[in-house]
């Protein structure tokens, strides 16, 4: 186990990775992959379990239990094979860059702006 608990390692595909996110969409995976990659790390992505469910069924007939959709249920895991690389340590001391060369800020990770203001820190941003 890591130090520190936001910096989990796992064996994806029988190789050693640092995580950078668990349970995302193939979306969410398309654009991090393009990223990491574009930042010169090795991705591995591996399909994730399926969530558990801890609600009883409530019919007894075979077949009928409540169950998520396969395909609304479809998350994945990725991980990149630099075990010293930590996405928050990256994010915050402007260590990736986006295919356009810009920094890749916290707003631009969880994907809510495109546009990177890299001319401000995150600590004077103004919300």
């Amino acid at each position: 186990m890591a130090l520190n608990p936001n910096h989990t390692f796992e064996d994806l595909e029988e190789i050693k990775c640092s995580v950078v996110e668990k349970n995302c969409n193939a979306e969410r995976i398309k654009f991090l992959k393009e990223l990491l990659e574009y930042n010169h790390l090795t991705v591995v992505v591996v399909k994730s379990p399926p969530p558990k469910s801890s609600a009883k069924p409530t019919n007894t007939e075979e077949g009928s239990c409540n169950e998520i959709p396969s395909s609304l249920a479809e998350t994945f895991t990725i991980g990149v094979t630099d075990l010293s690389f930590n996405p928050l340590n990256s994010i915050y001391n402007r260590e990736l860059k986006t295919n356009a060369g810009k920094i890749v800020t916290p707003a631009v990770w969880k994907q809510s702006e495109t546009n990177s203001m890299e001319s401000l820190w995150y600590w004077t941003e103004k919300k």
